[in-house]
């Protein structure tokens, strides 16, 4: 896990070492609280052989809430917790096989997403309690194409 000020991309990354968190205190953000999209864009990764290539992502906002001049960022406790136990159970997986979508996918694709984890990912955040600024990245998620797809 790294950190960063995102507001000076000059700064260079800490890393920083976490001991494996709690799990994230909202039991509701699992793998499936995302857009259905994401999946497919998955499947689509792993059924042409990209699914290892290497990509980042970076997570911003387009204005600061209330009409304000900044924004303080927090929360990235959260965000570990929620990467650090990131995994597809047996009744997500089920789920994903009752959807139509998912129908016609391979049973080799459902196990590779029984078996992700975010192991190979890498975080770098804006410092917890910072000014933060719209269009500014807050979070910058590197590794394996599907995972940090399915993170976005």
């Amino acid at each position: 896990m790294e950190h960063r000020n995102a507001s000076n991309p000059s700064h260079p990354p800490r890393a920083m070492n976490y001991p494996c968190p709690q799990p994230p205190t909202n039991n509701l953000v699992t793998p499936l609280l995302t857009d259905l999209y994401q999946i497919t864009m998955a499947y689509g990764y792993w059924k042409t052989k990209m699914h290892h290539k290497q990509a980042t992502f970076e997570v911003f906002f387009r204005k600061n809430p209330f009409k304000g001049g900044f924004t303080i960022f927090a929360g990235i406790d959260e965000v570990i917790k929620f990467v650090a136990h990131y995994k597809f159970t047996e009744d997500d997986i089920n789920y994903l096989k009752s959807l139509h979508t998912f129908q016609n996918c391979e049973q080799a694709f459902f196990d590779y997403l029984s078996a992700l984890d975010c192991s190979e990912v890498t975080i770098r955040s804006a410092q917890m309690g910072s000014v933060v600024f719209p269009r500014v990245p807050l979070l910058v998620i590197s590794g394996p194409i599907v995972i940090v797809q399915l993170l976005e």
